[in-house]
């Protein structure tokens, strides 16, 4: 089975209360430009209403030729987020990640992840869909299996 390395922020000392973990399929850590099933890193975010900060990288270490691996390596990686973004992303895939409460969310074109977090963080403020509202709260109840 494939891994995935995790290089995570200890102790993010700027996230306090209610905040989610989301994940942006990025080759350069600055636009989402990658298709879910072939991104090799996914930069991670800590995002709340008032804050956020880069939380860390997951780095897929190496990709299984079966593609219903392919996509269960990626979801395991991934099952701290809330969300992720992506360029692209298959049906099978944005499926299995819904049933384990992640929502995929397709970007566009090259979107810079400073850009979308503003626009997360005022849609928070603002009001947002019961969706995401769920999204928020998704570290308080565990996932179903």
């Amino acid at each position: 089975m494939p891994r995935a390395r995790r290089l995570m922020l200890v102790g993010n000392p700027t996230m306090k209360g209610l905040f989610m973990k989301v994940a942006f399929a990025s080759s350069d850590n600055q636009c989402v430009d990658e298709h879910f099933g072939q991104a090799e890193r996914f930069c991670v975010w800590d995002i709340s209403t008032a804050t956020a900060a880069f939380s860390g990288l997951i780095q897929l270490q190496q990709t299984p030729a079966d593609e219903a691996d392919r996509i269960e390596s990626r979801c395991a990686a991934l099952q701290d987020c809330a969300l992720v973004y992506v360029a692209q992303i298959g049906g099978p895939a944005a499926a299995r990640l819904v049933a384990k409460r992640i929502h995929p969310i397709k970007s566009k074109d090259n979107e810079k992840i400073e850009s979308i977090v503003e626009k997360l963080q005022q849609v928070l403020r603002d009001n947002p869909p019961p969706w995401l509202r769920k999204a928020m709260l998704k570290a308080e109840r565990p996932a179903v299996v």
